[in-house]
């Protein structure tokens, strides 16, 4: 059984067809790329995976159970996390609180722990605490548990985003363009990152991405959407190579 699968995936908004017959599959432990075009579907089909939209048609299934009509709180507990294109932090928040918040998808106690300050609420903080500062420390984060959000420079932002990912223990990590807005030296950090964070916490990653040195570099395979359909799925090599993807990037030659 597939740790992870998406069967002929379809999505229309009104008369348009956002997503046609979207079909992926992850055993577990791969690191799987989605590219395309501007506007091609790429993050549609996270938005369909994490319950922010309801499929048209399809199956989204993570350990066997389907995942439709789930809410993107139940989603998460299933085991599937993801970050965003542009970034969803509290700003006015600290580092460590941004973590703790994260949580909140499974607090274990109620109103009325908080109200009165039961055992139950003291423990379940102690350990989502705890977790916190964990994840801080593996991350190289420690150091800014206490800084705001938006005091910090656009690349720790970034790491700051997926260590609050990694509080929630997911199976499968979804990245939607992480290195939007980073110059070269971040895009360098970000690849030994994702490589660590997939080896530490032993996960699966599927990763949308418009930086094709990213991609090409991290990626063990590559789906390749253009207008909603898949033109093409592969290795690095091959995806580089193919024509219907070169055209769907530069353009048919003219004549």
């Amino acid at each position: 059984m597939p740790l992870f699968e998406v069967r002929s995936l379809t999505h229309y908004f009104g008369g348009l067809k956002a997503v046609s017959d979207f079909n992926l599959h992850f055993q577990g432990g791969e690191l799987v790329g989605l590219i395309g075009p501007n506007g091609a579907g790429k993050t549609t089909i996270f938005n369909l995976v994490c319950g922010v939209y309801r499929p048209s048609q399809g199956e989204v299934n993570m350990d066997g159970r389907s995942l439709v009509g789930f809410y993107p709180h139940q989603i998460t507990a299933s085991g599937i996390a993801r970050t965003f294109q542009n970034i969803r932090l509290w700003p006015e928040m600290t580092v460590l609180d941004n973590l703790r918040v994260a949580h909140n998808y499974h607090l274990g106690y109620g109103i009325l722990d908080v109200v009165f300050q039961t055992s139950r609420h003291r423990k379940a903080e102690a350990g989502i605490y705890k977790r916190a500062l964990e994840t801080l420390e593996i991350m190289g984060l420690r150091d800014h548990s206490r800084e705001l959000v938006k005091n910090l420079p656009y690349g720790l932002q970034r790491k700051v985003e997926i260590a609050r990912a990694l509080m929630v223990k997911p199976k499968l990590l979804l990245l939607d363009e992480p290195s939007a807005g980073m110059n070269l030296g971040e895009k360098h950090a970000l690849i030994e990152l994702i490589r660590f964070i997939r080896k530490q916490f032993q996960l699966t990653i599927w990763l949308i991405e418009h930086e094709m040195r990213v991609v090409m570099t991290l990626c063990e395979y590559i789906h390749v959407l253009d207008f909603g359909a898949t033109i093409a799925a592969g290795p690095p090599e091959e995806i580089q190579r193919n024509p219907k993807v070169i055209e769907a990037y530069l353009g048919k030659e003219v004549d």
